[in-house]
């Protein structure tokens, strides 16, 4: 694989434009650019969930996530051919059923906490439901993936599935929400 990456610093924003996939260049506050750096955020807090210890199988499913961000980026920088698989949104749904099956039901509204990695996911589900408006702001001025948002709605699902599991597997009891007034 060649270096494609060999410049950091090429000062071609520092005047508040930023280069897209095609290359053409659009403000840094754009619909689309905001999009892109709350997907990216979004990666970026996976990566932070994926240095607390976890079981290999919630490894290994969020490092695929992980994949599948990246490439819904890149389908967000190319804003005329962006594509992105749609079998992404039916391993989440499998995902989602899976993990899901072997929790207790809900009786009521949890809070976010639990264990420093279930907090985290929860935080995740939070970025992406973020991720997911901003996708949407866009797809209201342009034209995107139509398997972007359904991908992001189903990851903010996952994400508190995954919350919810990683608490149970820790043993740690989850926290219902009690109406204050």
């Amino acid at each position: 694989m060649a270096d494609r990456l060999t410049h950091i610093i090429t000062r071609s924003g520092d005047d508040g434009t930023t280069g897209l996939a095609d290359g053409s260049r659009v403000s840094k506050t754009s619909a689309r650019i905001t999009a892109i750096g709350s997907v990216d955020e979004l990666n970026s807090l996976l990566g932070l969930l994926l240095t607390e210890s976890l079981p290999d199988a919630i490894r290994t499913d969020l490092l695929s996530t992980q994949h599948e961000l990246f490439e819904l980026g890149g389908a967000l920088a190319f804003p005329e051919h962006g594509q992105f698989p749609s079998q992404a949104v039916a391993r989440l749904d499998e995902l989602t059923a899976r993990y899901n099956a072997a929790l207790p039901p809900l009786k009521e509204f949890i809070l976010p906490g639990g264990t420093r990695a279930a907090a985290l996911s929860h935080v995740a589900r939070a970025t992406a439901r973020r991720a997911e408006r901003d996708v949407a702001a866009l797809s209201q001025q342009e034209l995107i993936s139509s398997k972007l948002l359904p991908y992001l709605n189903r990851l903010s699902d996952w994400l508190f599935v995954l919350a919810r599991t990683i608490n149970l597997e820790a043993e740690q009891a989850e926290t219902g929400w009690e109406r204050q007034h």
